[in-house]
């Protein structure tokens, strides 16, 4: 079997883009795979296009050899662009070689070590208002959901790092008063304070038993990760940035982080992503997949988390089924909270090429914060 072409096809999903991209096959398989990096999917694209004359004729079966010539080829090590073409020319790759057997990946993967994968949503949060963000996780919670997730509030455009910490506290107290304790709260800081307002509000959440608190700091020193580790006892969570296992190799090794957040569309796909999670078995680390990306993610986060031992929870925006459900006609089953595996081979999803370009590429670009001063904040 060998590889007659790589295409890269930009969908416009009604509120941003997804970038998924199509390899195939002499023999009529073709396998769909998903890039990261959200609001960057144009330069992920022109990467794809460059590795396209060196994929065709190469042998898919070959994902650790292609994976290799790829990420070190270029003689500059693939980071996050990159790794992100690497990463869904690799799940399209894992999703030929599932098909060509006529099994679903997580066989391939091991088996399963699990029935079911539980999924967190996102909940609407991110303004200083209680009311809305309770009512929102009473909803999921109806829906069946065993989990809540929102992140740090802002002032609209504006992030201060004093009232949002205290606004986020107040927001912790209402949801747990509603939902009990039987529901899971994971919460995300996204990166947006720096480590004595972070360390305060992971502290003062304690009392409110969070599953865990994401990306406390910014990603660029992990280093900083270790002041914060040993003075507060909420589990943390990190790596959605991260683009390889080197990246990830400090906070796995100083076990300063309780949950790795793996993109699998931008840490190299599952080539990549399989040895990472290995890795984090290693030191008692769990994996909680970050996918806030459409379907392919979706289906293969789930074909990973069957597979791996050391899986916690598996992020997911929104039920299956309820976005581009003409793009990817058959997708994961969501019921009750869970993503549930069905026998069908590779991914187990079906894409349509044509009604993904009838979706064509916006321009549009992710929101932006600031502090009350003007200057730029993290979003």
């Amino acid at each position: 079997m060998k590889i007659t072409n790589v295409e890269a096809i930009p969908v416009w999903g009604g509120a941003r883009n997804f970038l998924f991209v199509v390899v195939d096959t002499d023999e009529g398989i073709s396998g769909v795979g998903e890039a990261g990096i959200t609001g960057r999917e144009l330069a992920v694209a022109g990467a794809i296009e460059h590795f396209k004359p060196l994929l065709i004729g190469q042998d898919p079966m070959r994902t650790e050899h292609i994976w290799q010539w790829l990420f070190r080829g270029g003689f500059f090590p693939a980071q996050r662009i990159i790794a992100s073409a690497i990463a869904a020319i690799d799940i399209a790759l894992w999703d030929i070689k599932g098909k060509a057997l006529n099994v679903p990946l997580h066989e391939l993967f091991g088996g399963r070590v699990r029935d079911k994968v539980v999924c967190y949503p996102h909940n609407v949060g991110h303004e200083m208002e209680i009311a809305p963000l309770v009512e929102s996780c009473l909803e999921t919670k109806e829906a069946g959901w065993k989990f809540v997730r929102w992140g740090l509030p802002s002032g609209g455009e504006i992030q201060e790092p004093r009232p949002a910490v205290d606004a986020a506290i107040a927001q912790f107290a209402a949801v747990r008063e509603a939902l009990g304790d039987e529901i899971e709260i994971c919460f995300d800081i996204h990166t947006r304070l720096d480590l004595p307002d972070a360390l305060r509000l992971c502290r003062a959440v304690e009392p409110f038993r969070p599953f865990f608190i994401e990306d406390p700091l910014r990603s660029e020193n992990p280093d900083s990760f270790k002041t914060l580790r040993s003075r507060t006892a909420v589990p943390l969570a990190a790596g959605e940035h991260f683009s390889s296992k080197w990246e990830f190799r400090q906070l796995i090794e100083e076990e300063w982080i309780d949950y790795a957040r793996i993109d699998l569309c931008i840490a190299g796909g599952f080539t990549e992503a399989r040895k990472i999670a290995g890795w984090c078995e290693t030191h008692y680390i769990s994996l909680a997949l970050h996918n806030p990306l459409g379907p392919i993610s979706a289906a293969a986060c789930l074909q990973l988390n069957l597979a791996t031992p050391n899986f916690a929870v598996q992020e997911q925006p929104r039920a299956t089924g309820t976005v581009l459900t003409d793009v990817v006609p058959v997708q994961p089953e969501w019921r009750d909270g869970y993503l549930w595996p069905s026998a069908l081979p590779g991914l187990g999803v079906e894409f349509d090429r044509e009604a993904a370009k009838a979706h064509p590429f916006q321009m549009t670009d992710l929101p932006q914060l600031r502090r009350a001063d003007g200057s730029f904040t993290n979003w």
